[in-house]
C-alpha cells in the first residue's frame, strides 16, 4: 500500500454525480457528469473509470469520503448507501462530509449556503442547526459562500475526508434539513387476510 493515504471522494447530492481521488495532498484526477436522474446506475462505473484513470485498485484506497447533504433526497441516499457499502466492504473507514463543511473548505470568509429550489437554500447558521430560507432572507445576514461548481465540491469533499478519516466513529449518515417531498399514497393499503 502506497505511503500517502488515498481517499475516493464521490457526491450525488444535486443534479450530478461527482467523484475525485486525492493523493496525499493532491488531487489525482476527478471527474463529473451533470445528470438529473441515473446516478444510482452511474456512480459505481464513473468511480471505476477514475480509479482506472488513476492506476489505482479498490485496494489501494485508505478511505472513502462522501457527501451527505444536503440536497436531493435521493441523491444523498444513494451516495451513503454507497459509501457504507464499499466502506464494509473495503475494510476502510468512510466519513459523511456535509455540503457546509466542504464549502468552508473552498473559502474561509462568508455563510456557507446550499441552492435549494425556489429560490431559498440551505444555511447553517453558527452553532444551530442548518434551515431552509429564502435566498434574499440567507444574504441579509452576511456574505454567502455559494458553489455551483460539483467538481470543486466533490475536490473539497476528499480534503475534508483526509482531515479526518482516522478519527471518524460512525458510518456516514444522511444530513436532510427538510423531510423528503413524496406524499403517501392515496391509495387504501391492501386488505390483509388471516389465514
Amino acid at each position: 500500500m502506497p505511503s500517502d493515504p488515498i481517499i475516493l471522494a464521490f457526491d450525488t447530492s444535486a443534479a450530478h454525480c461527482a467523484a475525485a481521488l486525492l493523493r496525499g495532498d493532491t488531487i489525482a484526477a476527478s471527474r463529473v457528469e451533470p445528470m438529473s436522474r441515473g446516478q444510482a446506475e452511474r456512480l459505481m462505473p464513473l468511480i471505476q473509470d477514475l480509479l482506472t484513470d488513476t492506476g489505482c485498485t479498490w485496494d489501494d484506497l485508505t478511505a472513502i469520503g462522501v457527501g451527505i447533504g444536503p440536497g436531493n433526497f435521493t441523491g444523498i441516499r444513494i451516495s451513503v448507501s454507497a459509501a457504507r457499502g464499499l466502506a464494509l466492504g473495503l475494510g476502510i473507514p468512510a466519513v459523511g462530509v456535509s455540503g457546509f463543511d466542504a464549502l468552508s473548505n473552498m473559502a474561509k470568509d462568508g455563510l456557507p449556503a446550499i441552492r435549494a429550489p425556489r429560490e431559498h437554500v440551505y444555511v447553517a447558521l453558527p452553532a444551530q442547526e442548518p434551515v431552509l430560507m429564502a435566498q434574499a432572507d440567507a444574504e441579509s445576514l452576511g456574505p454567502l459562500i455559494l458553489n455551483d461548481d460539483p467538481d470543486a465540491q466533490v475536490r473539497a469533499i476528499a480534503r475534508v475526508a483526509a482531515l479526518g478519516w482516522q478519527t471518524v466513529s460512525e458510518p456516514p449518515a444522511p444530513l436532510y434539513v427538510q423531510p423528503a417531498d413524496a406524499a403517501p399514497s392515496k391509495d387504501s393499503p391492501p386488505v390483509l387476510l388471516d389465514e
